[in-house]
């Protein structure tokens, strides 16, 4: 009669049989995330010890938020913690949404429907992720299905094109092409493949804006070839002289039975308003895509909890706390410049906080200007070089620029500035 072995035998053989969980191998096409490839830079580098340190890596506000929204969390009743949060939001959430929308884009009424164009979102980079998920199909023309990516990039635009399984297609947006993707350079072909545009205006890092016209076209082209555009317009709110226009702006200019056709628009109360922690934001456009992105969702994510709902909802009802938040940001703008005007190839950014400097002729590359500030003078940038992607051959449009976020306030920024400019120049 046969022995069975013990079971810790047993258990022994199995476990020396097991093999490793598979994985997607796309996560091999992914870029390195440019943070962690920053504190892998400057790992052996040590600052100065007598200066304290500036980090100006990330664009992360360091100016407090309004009190409506810690007056509205306050207020919060307990039991609203405690229940599960509908994926579309509340009507009062979507309501105040559209009539920020009306306001800031000059719609007229009825242009926007509060309950079928409208999806509130846990923060944009978690939606435009997600996005690719929504609008990429297997095949397109006959072929693997594209992504347009503005180069520089933020990460997330790749990432959502390479887990879905597209080709992503970088445009490159330089001094030459206003610093932004030039939409003829596209050839035809990829267009017919195109499934999905990402188009940031105003643009991070480089702070240009898309003119009505360019936008119009972006649209155009969307709707002949049969793709979504998804403007990403977290910067909207951070002009300096004129309102940018937007996605908006161009379906109403276009018109149609349709207008909202091919189109998402993306925003966000973390830079507006201050709130990146806050984790909301909202989309905006063609209704059959709201459809679906709804029900994707209801799958995926849990939605924004009722309090952040009714705090977004009071801080998209007012504008006062905007134009204070403005002014922080560019009285930062206008200490940097004092400094750095004719410098280091800047240029004033049409938006937002970021300068796109030029370290051409200082230091071999971005990466090297980078190690060098961080050394002689506890300053902390990013290399450009992390934010965009080689050409095939090797060639990167980003290797001699440094980012900066001017996120500290206007005394810090023109210290930083200082030193940085005697350690450069």
């Amino acid at each position: 009669m046969l022995r069975q072995p013990p079971r810790a035998m047993m258990f022994d053989a199995a476990a020396n049989s097991v093999q490793a969980p598979c994985r997607s191998d796309r996560l091999s096409d992914l870029s390195e995330y440019p943070f962690p490839r920053l504190h892998a830079l400057l790992a052996d580098v040590t600052p100065q010890a007598n200066v304290a340190p500036s980090i100006l890596t990330i664009g992360e506000p360091q100016n407090e938020p309004p009190p409506i929204l810690t007056n509205t969390l306050a207020a919060a009743q307990p039991l609203a913690w405690a229940k599960y949060p509908p994926t579309a939001g509340t009507p009062a959430f979507r309501a105040s949404v559209a009539g920020w929308l009306g306001r800031r884009f000059d719609l007229p009424h009825g242009f926007i429907d509060a309950d079928k164009t409208i999806l509130p979102v846990c923060g944009t980079r978690e939606a435009l992720y997600q996005l690719a998920q929504l609008v990429v199909p297997a095949k397109k023309a006959g072929g693997r299905p594209v992504v347009l990516i503005p180069n520089p990039f933020y990460a997330v635009y790749q990432g959502a094109a390479v887990m879905a399984g597209a080709e992503p297609v970088f445009l490159d947006g330089t001094k030459e092409t206003g610093y932004l993707p030039d939409l003829d350079a596209v050839p035809e072909e990829v267009w017919e493949r195109t499934a999905l545009f990402y188009l940031c205006t105003p643009a991070n890092p480089q702070g240009a804006v898309a003119s009505l016209d360019y936008l119009k076209r972006a649209l155009v082209l969307a709707r002949r070839h049969g793709f979504t555009i998804a403007f990403d317009e977290c910067y909207g709110e951070l002009w300096h002289d004129t309102p940018p226009a937007g996605g908006l702006d161009a379906a109403l200019a276009l018109g149609g039975d349709k207008p909202l056709s091919n189109l998402l628009s993306f925003h966000s109360l973390s830079k507006r308003s201050s709130a990146a922690g806050l984790r909301s934001g909202f989309v905006v456009g063609d209704p059959d895509l709201i459809v679906g992105f709804t029900r994707l969702r209801a799958y995926s994510l849990a939605g924004m909890p009722l309090p952040v709902l009714d705090a977004a909802t009071a801080l998209w009802a007012d504008d006062a706390h905007v134009a204070i938040n403005r002014a922080y940001y560019r009285a930062n703008v206008d200490a940097a410049q004092a400094v750095l005007d004719g410098r280091l190839g800047f240029y004033r950014p049409d938006a937002g906080f970021f300068l796109w400097l030029d370290v051409t002729g200082v230091a071999a590359n971005g990466a090297e200007a980078t190690k060098r500030l961080w050394r002689e003078g506890a300053i902390k940038v990013l290399p450009g070089a992390y934010l965009t992607q080689p050409h095939a051959d090797g060639h990167n449009p980003g290797d001699h620029y440094i980012r900066i976020a001017l996120v500290q306030d206007a005394d810090n920024v023109a210290r930083s500035m200082e030193r940085l400019a005697r350690i450069l120049t």
